[in-house]
């Protein structure tokens, strides 16, 4: 690999190997490159001006973290045995999302692999994993991720997406990827050093918005655009699922969306596999799914809270925070409506996921929070409705265990502002600061692992059946 890098706020760069230091030239375009061949599995990283060593803001391998040294990979040194795959339909999806961290015991992509055909089992297309690029610490939920271009080293680091990925395939399961393309986490990220990746002129609620159309932009855009087609070429990943595209603030006369949109139409016909693009916004906004043609973005679907909140309050009647607006199942003829106007299987719905179980104080699941019996009509009402429904980890056989925010942030300046930060989060709820777990504490991570030893007993194994059945019920009315 010879080293670039983007870096128009430098004015000298030189390439670090292990305290050898070699100057790189200038090219056009504010780019830097290193008369340098480097092989796979070399440490190496960028000084600017001078200053403190810091890693290529496009690594492809942190192994030692985002303080560490960037590592040279060899995508092509996999041995890939997926040839035949071609892709997952988005008419066909039923989607199961995982955190890699706390699907097992371990936390790995190789220990993920081994309960991939209890995936297959229950009746899912798709697994859907929480983000994996690097951040900071061994645990964490993944939204403040630094080295977008590098999976998590304590999950196992590139050869470990890459297996999983290749296991997932090999059971005909297809992967969605969730990528977070509005901020970038608060420790570790070096990219404003580099050049103009944030704006000011936008605010989104964790600090400066990425910079997706002043000065510079050119650039930044091409950088989000490479890491999405990244990990569909070189990870073989289906699709991606991003992140809070509400904060993503483009006035340009082309929204980056519609661009990362072309350009993954374009690598779809390149590789000759169905790709898929899905949005997470928090007005399912229908401009994400139009034709561009049509003035749209052209993505594939979108995440659609509104039913989640609507079953939500009619099982619990909860009325405080983001649920105040909903008033229960009277507001099904609205979302069904929604339904038939955007086309059902665009709007990918739910009645858990990470957010909704995991942004209460104490991550209860919606098992721990309504009867046995109003859980299964739950979920019998998002599996019989018109929508992409998505699963979260362990919901299927009414997992017991939480899952809380957790995070692993090495700077106490930092991890103090995220505990103090998420008590505060919680006042609108009405739920008391002495109810949240500290998100630092290495206990708060353990309880949020499943148990799936629970498969063994009563009453989860027949929550899982009920699962199986209206899954089998739903891809044969669909089918």
């Amino acid at each position: 690999m010879k080293p670039r890098v983007w870096a128009p706020a430098a004015s000298r760069v030189e390439l670090d190997t292990g305290g050898r230091l070699t100057p790189m030239r200038p090219e056009p375009g504010e780019w830097y490159v290193a008369d340098a061949d480097l092989a796979p599995g070399t440490d190496y990283r960028f000084v600017l001006d001078g200053g403190p060593p810091l890693p290529d803001p496009r690594s492809r391998w942190q192994p030692d973290g985002v303080d560490g040294p960037s590592r040279v990979d060899d995508p092509s040194a996999f041995a890939w045995t997926d040839a035949g795959w071609r892709g997952v339909e988005p008419h066909d999806l039923v989607i199961y999302e995982l955190h890699v961290g706390t699907f097992t015991p371990d936390g790995t992509f190789a220990s993920a692999i081994d309960r991939l055909d209890h995936v297959v089992a229950l009746g899912a297309t798709a697994v859907e994993l929480m983000p994996v690029a690097e951040f900071p610490g061994g645990r964490g939920w993944g939204y403040d991720g630094v080295d977008l271009f590098a999976p998590h080293h304590a999950y196992g680091g590139p050869d470990g997406l890459r297996a999983l990925v290749d296991a997932c395939h090999g059971r005909g399961l297809g992967v969605v990827l969730d990528v977070v393309y509005n901020h970038l986490g608060p420790a570790g990220n070096n990219l404003a050093r580099f050049g103009p990746y944030f704006t000011d002129r936008y605010a989104t609620p964790w600090g400066d918005a990425v910079n997706f159309d002043g000065r510079g932009s050119e650039e930044v855009r091409r950088f989000f655009v490479d890491n999405a087609c990244m990990w569909l070429t070189d990870y073989h990943v289906d699709g991606l699922r991003l992140d809070a595209t509400h904060a993503m603030f483009d006035a340009s006369p082309r929204h980056f969306l519609a661009e990362l949109s072309e350009a993954v139409d374009g690598l779809e016909v390149e590789l000759g596999r169905r790709l898929v693009l899905v949005a997470e916004h928090e007005r399912a906004d229908e401009i994400l799914v139009r034709d561009r043609a049509a003035g749209g973005y052209g993505l594939d679907a979108v995440w659609f809270d509104d039913f989640h909140h609507a079953v939500h309050v009619a099982f619990t009647g909860e009325h405080t925070g983001y649920y105040a607006s909903f008033s229960g199942l009277t507001d099904m003829p609205r979302i069904l409506e929604r339904a038939a106007r955007t086309g059902g299987r665009r709007l990918v719905a739910c009645v858990q996921n990470h957010d909704q179980v995991g942004n209460r104080a104490r991550g209860e699941r919606l098992g721990q929070l309504v009867s046995p019996q109003a859980a299964r009509m739950a979920a019998g009402i998002l599996l019989a409705s018109p929508f992409v429904p998505l699963l979260f980890q362990g919901e299927e056989w009414g997992a017991g265990t939480p899952f809380q925010y957790f995070t692993d942030h090495g700077d106490p300046a930092v991890a103090r502002a995220v505990s103090d930060g998420r008590r505060r989060e919680f006042a609108a709820f009405g739920w008391r600061p002495e109810d949240v777990p500290d998100p630092q504490d290495p206990e708060t991570f353990d309880r949020s692992k499943l148990d799936w030893r629970e498969l063994e007993r009563e009453p989860h194994r027949s929550v899982l059946a009920w699962y199986r059945g209206l899954l089998a019920l739903r891809r044969r009315a669909v089918s």
